[in-house]
């Protein structure tokens, strides 16, 4: 049966992604391959060297930045984050400096916050409901 390996957030700089991704999300390269003028940058859960990988993919494509722009205008998440607990990884989040377009919110079985990914993404955080 299929199973997810990879997927993609597209974002306007890998440089800046990366250093969001890794030094404020807190996920760890996975790989940093170059490719003329891009990377093939990839990141992974910390430890979960083995886990699903993200592509900080770039958003050259006219069609890709009219897409995210839309997204952000409608307040639509770009992609959706499983953490043991939104609350809490809101808190450290925000201490960090992470722009929140919405806090943390109950919804029905989970609880969900949305973040600034400062790369034209909105990205979802969702946790079980205590």
């Amino acid at each position: 049966m299929p199973r997810i390996t990879l997927t993609s957030v597209l974002v306007d700089d890998q440089a800046k992604a990366l250093a969001f991704y890794t030094d404020v999300l807190g996920f760890v390269v996975k790989n940093d391959v170059p490719l003329g003028e891009h990377r093939w940058l990839t990141v992974v859960g910390a430890g979960e060297p083995d886990g699903v990988e993200l592509l900080l993919e770039p958003d050259e494509h006219p069609a890709a930045r009219v897409f995210k722009e839309a997204l952000v205008a409608d307040g639509i998440p770009f992609a959706s984050f499983a953490v043991d607990d939104v609350h809490a990884t809101y808190q450290v989040l925000a201490a960090r400096g992470v722009r929140f377009t919405q806090p943390p919110a109950s919804m029905g079985p989970v609880v969900t916050a949305v973040l600034d990914d400062t790369c034209g993404n909105l990205i979802q955080l969702t946790s079980p409901a205590s």
